[in-house]
């Protein structure tokens, strides 16, 4: 079955995976996690895309970000995918490819699934037992929403500054929240969402989608959304 096009929706918050080729690393060395963050930051910038969030794992990373135009979240994965392989090859004295094809994306609705995605994200780490506390991860966002650090590659949703009226109370707030975690089932929803990129979100939010694009953005006929937080097989 031929894949679905890429959903891009400009103004709405976009899940996005890219995967190293049979899930073989992507990064070498520290250097490595560090080039990939200038690239996006430069790249973000460039094509108009605030980055809300992100992890690297040794063999994928996460984004979860905003696009400004269609052609944002395309051009920027498309910019840095060139220019890091490109990069991570002469260091390491090989050829090919490095990516597992394309990135895959979809998007969420803010209001029920961002704070849920930035925990998601937060968590990756310590899912795969790298570490017992996000906060020990150094290669991702978590530091910058806990006060630990200035990421200048964040720019935080609107629903972030919800959380408090103070730094130190948004931080707290987003601490606590990490440390909760998320139910498994939309641990499972925010995976199985942007592996197979039907939009994800409540009936409503589905159907507005829906109504703006003649790309399917859910398993259900077009016209018939179905609500994506029973749809990815919760």
């Amino acid at each position: 079955m031929a894949r679905l096009p890429r959903l891009t929706v400009p103004g709405h918050p976009h899940h996005i995976i890219q995967r190293g080729n049979n899930r073989q690393p992507i990064f070498a060395a520290p250097d490595d996690y560090q080039s990939l963050l200038d690239l996006l930051d430069e790249h973000a910038r460039k094509s108009g895309v605030a980055i809300h969030a992100y992890v690297l794992m040794s063999n994928h990373f996460h984004l979860l970000a905003t696009p400004e135009t269609a052609e944002g979240i395309p051009g920027l994965m498309q910019a840095v995918g060139r220019r890091y392989v490109r990069g991570f090859n002469q260091r390491q004295g090989r050829t090919g490819t490095l990516w597992e094809g394309r990135y895959r994306s979809t998007l969420i609705q803010p209001e029920r699934y961002l704070l849920a995605c930035m925990v998601y994200l937060d968590l990756n780490p310590v899912r795969a037992g790298l570490m017992d506390s996000a906060a020990d991860y150094p290669w991702s966002s978590h530091a910058h929403y806990v006060g630990r650090r200035i990421d200048r590659l964040v720019t935080p949703h609107p629903l972030w500054w919800g959380l408090g009226n103070t730094p130190f109370a948004r931080e707290a707030a987003y601490s606590d929240l990490v440390q909760r975690g998320i139910p498994s089932a939309q641990e499972r929803a925010l995976t199985d969402s942007v592996l197979r990129g039907w939009a994800l979100g409540d009936a409503d939010y589905v159907a507005e989608l829906q109504r703006r694009t003649e790309r399917r953005v859910t398993k259900s006929r077009a016209g018939r959304p179905r609500a994506a937080g029973r749809a990815p097989a919760l």
